[in-house]
């Protein structure tokens, strides 16, 4: 129980810590029978492809960024493209650098996204794990600081803000649906 609440507060201090950097995204309520599912009550849809960066990841990215300190080499992180986007945002609106590895099936648009927010963009290697290796050969030669995808609590505490946004935007929600996907 105490490790559930420990969570609940580090989700509460990250969208105290990230609230000005990012978007409070609206939540909507529509017809369940629009999308041909009959439900007893409307579908709430937090639009989160209107945060910045098209994703809900800036929330990590800030989180990241805001709650520890970032050496003069920047900041890495590896991507298959939306979480390198939301770094690179963070990064420029923060002032820092920001290398960002992805592999070569990355979209395009992801990739021209990344470098549209000034980032040092590397693509190659065939698969996602191939980016993490390298960006982790990049942050031990480097001393940039590390900014995981997943695998960080300031990522997950930063993205978990979205459902504290929810709760009080939709206190009746039940169950909760995803996508990550960002258009373009």
């Amino acid at each position: 129980m105490t490790d559930i609440r420990m969570k609940q507060d580090d989700i509460r201090a990250a969208h105290a810590r990230i609230r000005s950097h990012v978007r409070r995204t609206p939540v909507i309520r529509v017809d369940a029978q629009d999308f041909g599912v009959t439900l007893t009550h409307p579908l709430a849809l937090k639009l989160e492809f209107l945060q910045h960066a098209g994703s809900f990841k800036p929330r990590g990215a800030f989180n990241n960024l805001l709650s520890r300190t970032v050496p003069a080499a920047g900041v890495a992180a590896a991507s298959g493209g939306n979480h390198g986007a939301a770094v690179a945002y963070a990064a420029q609106r923060l002032g820092h650098k920001a290398t960002i590895f992805v592999p070569d099936v990355s979209a395009p648009v992801k990739i021209a996204r990344i470098r549209s927010y000034g980032a040092d963009t590397r693509v190659g290697g065939a698969r996602y794990a191939d980016a993490l290796e390298a960006c982790e050969k990049h942050i031990a030669n480097s001393g940039a600081l590390s900014v995981h995808a997943y695998d960080a609590a300031e990522t997950i505490a930063g993205q978990g803000s979205v459902g504290l946004e929810w709760e009080e935007d939709a206190p009746e929600l039940d169950t909760v649906l995803g996508r990550s996907a960002a258009v373009g």
